[in-house]
């Protein structure tokens, strides 16, 4: 017995439930009738709906919801043309709204019936509809972008994207016939960027790359998004691809020599600085790179004559000056100080040279010079100069 009253509580229940379901449904159609035009009710009537999981399977509430979502659209579509105040804003997030909806709706309308038959009544009137409106996505993107609002930006763009590979838009064949997809990628990936979120900066990366007018950019953000995810092995090659594809660009060259320096590959630094000055023999952040790999490399005559080069072009440029005076200290403190003294002198006199100009040019940077400067004047017996340094570095 107890049974039997649980199943006609049941049967009562679901029974109320599906009138009152019909009852909203009614009224919100009534709302949506050209005499009316009550979207907004309509649409809080289907989202009261939607609380209730029983109704979310129901796609005649999300038909219902979209036509509300839509409704409110065209009204402040209508403002907007009649130049009357309209949240900008507010009409992009209508747009996207319907988007959501009418895909959510779309998966519904494409499940078997009870008898497991297919019969679909939405998808060719409302993916018309929608693909009228599509580029209005793209704008909303941008005009986000434009607010500094990333993370609306990066929505727009990712549901401009997403429509590819969306059922609902099949038979208009996006990832071919669409060329702004890698310009959205490249506008998503960089509001990932950002927002300092590695995830969602690489979501769309690999498509960014194909936006020719900006791939640098984007495989700068990837190499970002990388860094800040741990992942060292992506980082470098990111960076080795940006250097090959576009030597000249300010952000590949100076992180890639870092890290080779950093991980002792001064064949790996000196090979990687020839490249780039292939493409700009004058560029002084090449030559300094070239004199520095060769430095560590301990071919101290070519890392002076390089320093001497970049200095002939760059005079005011300290770090030079640094590595011309290590390399002949380097040099003088590789000689025998009894066979080849006169010689041995010299190198130190010309880093002595080099090493005050640094000094002068960088005072401030004591930690380099005055190491320096200690040796020099220590093996060249200047006892004042000696006397100096010697108090700087007990200070």
């Amino acid at each position: 017995m107890k049974h039997i009253a649980l199943l006609l509580l049941l049967l009562v229940t679901t029974s109320c439930l599906t009138l009152a379901q019909k009852k909203e449904l009614g009224q919100a159609r009534t709302y949506l009738l050209p005499r009316n035009k009550k979207y907004t009710q309509a649409e809080q009537l289907m989202t009261n709906l939607l609380k209730d999981s029983a109704n979310r399977n129901n796609k005649h509430i999300y038909q219902v919801l979209l036509e509300s979502v839509k409704g409110q659209y065209d009204q402040a579509n209508e403002r907007m043309y009649l130049k009357q105040k309209q949240d900008t804003a507010a009409f992009f997030n209508l747009i996207r709204r319907m988007y959501t909806i009418a895909e959510t709706l779309d998966s519904l309308d494409q499940r078997p019936n009870k008898r497991g038959k297919l019969k679909p009544e939405y998808r060719q009137r409302y993916a018309t509809m929608l693909h009228g409106y599509r580029s209005n996505l793209f704008s909303g993107g941008t005009f986000f972008i434009r607010k500094n609002k990333w993370k609306e930006a990066f929505d727009f763009m990712h549901t401009y994207i997403d429509c590819a590979r969306q059922p609902l838009f099949t038979a208009y064949n996006y990832t071919t016939t669409d060329k702004r997809l890698p310009e959205a990628a490249y506008w998503a990936t960089y509001s990932g960027y950002k927002l300092n979120d590695p995830a969602i900066t690489l979501q769309h990366s690999q498509l960014a790359q194909d936006d020719s007018l900006h791939t640098q950019y984007a495989l700068q953000f990837i190499a970002e998004a990388l860094k800040w995810q741990g992942d060292e092995g992506s980082y470098v090659a990111t960076l080795e691809q940006g250097f090959h594809r576009y030597p000249l660009f300010s952000y590949f060259f100076p992180r890639l020599i870092d890290i080779y320096i950093q991980r002792q590959q001064y064949e790996k630094a000196l090979q990687l600085a020839d490249e780039a000055l292939q493409q700009c023999d004058t560029c002084q952040l090449f030559l300094f790179a070239k004199s520095s790999a060769l430095l560590r490399l301990q071919r101290w005559e070519e890392s002076v004559a390089f320093s001497e080069q970049l200095i002939h072009h760059h005079e005011s440029m300290p770090e030079p000056y640094f590595n011309a005076a290590s390399a002949y200290l380097s040099m003088a403190e590789k000689l025998d100080a009894q066979e080849d003294k006169e010689q041995q002198r010299t190198y130190y006199q010309k880093a002595r040279t080099y090493m005050e100009y640094y000094r002068k040019l960088m005072p401030n940077e004591k930690g380099k010079w005055a190491p320096v400067l200690y040796r020099i004047y220590l093996n060249l017996n200047l006892g004042r100069q000696f006397d100096e340094i010697d108090k700087l570095l007990k200070e």
